[in-house]
């Protein structure tokens, strides 16, 4: 799971901008479309069900529950101000800040030990098993050698060097 050098440097450069809204940056993408290219911000937020429900103020109710709204409208003012003044993209661009979401993006091997046990979606760079997609089940995540094991259909186990991966999210199940 690699970055670009672009993506990298717009990382860089809004991470403490989304970390003054009290929000986790959970990952971005961006992408150039000729004229006017897509800037993707995910941001979480830790759930709380032990808290209390909060009137915050701007009226928006917190009930510890992750993302709202309201911090997706701060997190874009934000980072909307500090793109005016860095202007590290060239031309026109669109930009979307949202909650990871049930189908969540994994950007790095850390992301994906919460969710071992879980079926991911995988598209690598080379093949594996003569495979570049898979849905399989996350088995283990080793940040250390940067390697995932997935479980694939007829319980085989393949093991994926973290370079290799192209895209992954989580397969939402209920």
């Amino acid at each position: 799971m690699k970055l670009s050098n672009k993506t990298q440097a717009l990382l860089e450069l809004i991470t403490p901008a989304v970390q003054a809204c009290d929000v986790e940056l959970w990952g971005l993408e961006f992408t150039p479309q000729g004229k006017r290219s897509l800037l993707r911000i995910f941001i979480d937020k830790p759930v709380d069900e032990t808290q209390p429900a909060v009137v915050v103020e701007d009226g928006e109710v917190d009930l510890g529950r992750g993302v709202g709204v309201q911090d997706c409208v701060r997190v874009t003012q934000q980072v909307g101000a500090i793109l005016d003044v860095h202007d590290p993209i060239s031309g026109e661009y669109a930009l979307e800040v949202s909650s990871p979401g049930w189908d969540r993006p994994f950007f790095h091997l850390e992301q994906m030990q919460a969710y071992i046990g879980q079926t991911v979606a995988l598209r690598l760079i080379s093949a594996v098993d003569n495979r570049r997609k898979f849905q399989a089940k996350l088995v283990s995540v080793d940040v250390e050698n940067e390697l995932v094991q997935v479980e694939v259909e007829n319980q085989q186990v393949l093991e994926i060097d973290s370079h290799n991966i192209d895209k992954a999210n989580l397969i939402y199940q209920d």
